[in-house]
């Protein structure tokens, strides 16, 4: 079984007490999901600074994971077409 690889890469900048997150995934050469996070800067995290880095990469993890699912679902229905309501 031939294994597959894809690559998450992170963004992080920083503004004022803003902190900005994008998570790329990669599949391939040539497609691409993307997800951003936000996180600022409480006064009580001074002696911590990733706190920020921490929770806008967990954010635009999040973020990412919503948007490839959606994908998959985007997919799904491509294939087998709009899932019709059930009635009990």
């Amino acid at each position: 079984m031939e294994a597959k690889q894809w690559t998450v890469q992170i963004y992080i900048s920083e503004e004022g007490d803003e902190t900005r997150a994008r998570a790329v995934l990669t599949v391939g050469d040539t497609s691409s999901v993307s997800g951003r996070g936000v996180a600022r800067r409480n006064p009580i995290d001074r002696p911590v600074p990733e706190i920020g880095d921490e929770l806008a990469a967990s954010r635009a993890l999040e973020d990412l994971a919503i948007r490839l699912h959606d994908v998959a679902s985007d997919d799904i229905v491509q294939l087998t077409g709009p899932v019709e309501p059930r009635h009990h």
